[in-house]
């Protein structure tokens, strides 16, 4: 059932990517393998050419703090960190939401490379462009 829902996700968002250009993964999910899908999911529509903004918020947000410690995913055998990593390197925007660091005790220089505080009325200017679409997990 999950490889089913997986495909049937990569479809439309392989259909969506091609229409719209512009991808927007929201991931709040402490679950690991959520937060996996959301990164995986990117990671295929930046290869697709689509431009892919990812805002990092609650448990999520902690993937994108230096030295974190978590569990790798299969089949890659690589940590949600590791994924985080390569979408930055590919040309993905990331930001982890506003409340994130005041409310969990980090600043912006706790961060991995390449993730910003979000400003919350460019985040919400962007959702709101046609053609945007949305993924949360």
């Amino acid at each position: 059932m999950k490889t089913t829902l997986t495909a049937l996700a990569l479809s439309a968002l392989t259909f969506s990517a091609a229409q719209a250009g512009e991808l927007f993964v929201n991931i709040q999910s402490s679950g690991t393998m959520a937060q996996g899908a959301g990164l995986v999911l990117a990671s295929q529509a930046l290869e697709q050419k689509a431009q892919v903004r990812v805002l990092l918020c609650d448990a999520a947000a902690d993937i994108a703090v230096r030295n974190a410690t978590m569990p790798t995913l299969q089949p890659r055998n690589v940590t949600p960190q590791q994924m985080l990593m390569g979408l930055i390197q590919a040309g993905a925007k990331v930001e982890v939401c506003a409340l994130y660091l005041p409310n969990a005790g980090k600043q912006a220089s706790d961060l991995v490379p390449g993730v910003t505080p979000a400003k919350p009325a460019e985040v919400a200017a962007h959702v709101l462009k046609p053609g945007v679409q949305i993924l949360s997990f």
